[in-house]
């Protein structure tokens, strides 16, 4: 039997099908949503059609489907097991939001784009059945009935043209067809558009400006300083063919909750990313549960696809003691600590594993493993925010959001906050408690201005003290 075409001719089908397309699109608003939305669109498509096949889904479907992305938009990556409970979960076809958009520029220019659209939606989904190299008969019964609802509504607004018929015995157990680039004239990208799909990577100095611009953790900067520090010099002893003594990039973050752990490792992967250390410099933060499975068996594939998923990057492990918490020999997290430690080793080179928790429960963890002891040898300690840094994160969170504090408001938001600082208890969240209490105060002064009768501007963006107290009390 011919063999699959491979994922990365999926990729070059599928980005130069939606591309040609998007050039063909006359109004910059619409193009730009389209571009935005359509890999989205797509990806759920690939569910449905492959949920109609029934098949069992295979390391070759998690190919294709990270395969599905356009240049300037993210590149998905997908685990095997979240694949197929996506497929599995599939709740059905929706037309894509920009479709009406796309159905009311027809009915104002007399274009057919919405006709076209329904074309090149057919063509992938034919094209992401081809992953088994032939197009089933519940694969093609879903592509036609996707046709069928796009085709329903352009027939509602009255525009003309019909949809191709697609007869399903023409193509159940042959290949899939390959779409084929629209033939009509593109339209000119502006200098904006091109520009967004190529935006530049930050810089080192950008990102290092992003982690002094943080409230408070003056001590963890500095750490993150130090360190990169001695990337840099033994780069420049590699140059000059000076020998370069071992070093652990792995990291242990011990500190409470909501004092800006995953921020860090965000900003780390990205500066390792800048530095040449790392090749993607993406996160990817899991717990016990990411990791963990509940069959015999079964953790040591999971783990194994995350750290395929966190390669080129920062693996970030939230509440890692949880994997060393039991006493039971059988408990699968130690299984889930030892395929770690073997996909530390084996790619040392690019990946960099970052544990985070509690800074008692982190040291018990770290001593629980003598393989834990010789990976992670640098410990970043992470200070509770104190009263006065919890007021700066409010009073950043109402700017970033458009909300203004009275005098007495920010008097009692203070007031309110060192009061947080001070009787702080082992439950106390820094951060995640300003958040909440943020979003309490929202809620209450929306139900305040929502029964004005005609609110202004500035009301709509007040915060007062009564909010305040009222967030305080729910």
């Amino acid at each position: 039997m011919k063999s699959s075409i491979s994922a990365a001719e999926v990729h070059r089908q599928y980005s130069e099908g939606v591309s040609a397309f998007r050039r063909q699109i006359p109004d910059a608003a619409l193009r730009q949503k389209f571009t935005q939305e359509a890999d989205v669109f797509f990806r759920a498509c690939a569910l449905g059609v492959w949920q109609r096949d029934g098949a069992a889904i295979t390391p070759r479907h998690v190919e294709y489907y990270n395969a599905i992305y356009v240049k300037g938009n993210p590149v998905p990556s997908i685990l095997f097991w979240e694949l197929s409970s996506a497929v599995l979960e599939y709740p059905g076809f929706k037309a894509p939001d920009f479709f009406a958009r796309m159905r009311a520029c027809d009915k104002v220019s007399g274009s057919s784009l919405a006709r076209r659209f329904i074309d090149l939606t057919t063509l992938m989904l034919l094209l992401f059945a081809a992953v088994d190299d032939q197009v089933s008969e519940g694969e093609a019964g879903f592509v036609n009935s996707c046709a069928d609802a796009l085709s329903a509504l352009c027939d509602r607004d009255g525009l003309k043209g019909e949809k191709a018929p697609l007869d399903v015995k023409d193509f159940v157990t042959h290949p899939a067809p390959q779409p084929q680039q629209a033939k009509e004239q593109p339209v000119a990208e502006t200098q904006e558009e091109a520009a967004a799909e190529e935006e530049p990577a930050p810089t080192l100095e950008e990102l290092l400006a992003e982690l002094d611009g943080l409230c408070g953790l003056e001590k963890v900067k500095a750490d993150v300083k130090s360190l990169i520090n001695l990337v840099k010099v033994r780069k420049l002893r590699q140059e000059h063919n000076l020998p370069v003594p071992p070093m652990s990039l792995h990291l242990v973050f011990m500190g409470n909750p909501g004092t800006g752990k995953t921020t860090v490792a965000r900003l780390l992967a990205q500066i390792y990313k800048a530095m040449g250390v790392l090749s993607k410099g993406q996160l990817v933060e899991v717990d016990r549960s990411g990791l963990v499975a509940g069959f015999v068996g079964q953790t040591a594939i999971k783990t194994g696809e995350v750290i395929q998923k966190a390669l080129g990057g920062v693996l970030f492990i939230d509440e890692a003691y949880a994997l060393a918490s039991s006493d039971n020999a059988n408990d699968f997290g130690k299984e889930a600590i030892e395929t770690l430690l073997k996909g530390m080793e084996d790619h040392r080179a690019d990946l960099v594993v970052i544990v985070a928790g509690y800074t008692e429960l982190m040291g018990r963890f770290i001593h629980a493993n003598p393989g834990l002891e010789s990976r992670f040898n640098k410990y970043f300690y992470f200070d509770d925010y104190t009263g006065d840094q919890l007021m700066e994160i409010f009073t950043s969170m109402c700017a970033k959001n458009g909300y203004t504090l009275d005098e007495s408001g920010r008097t009692y938001a203070a007031k309110l906050l060192h009061e947080l600082y001070e009787n702080r208890d082992e439950n106390f969240g820094n951060a995640r408690d300003v958040r909440n209490l943020f979003e309490r105060a929202v809620a209450r002064q929306a139900d305040r201005v929502a029964v004005l009768e005609h609110p202004d501007k500035e009301a709509l963006m007040a915060l007062t003290e009564a909010d305040l107290k009222e967030a305080e009390e729910a």
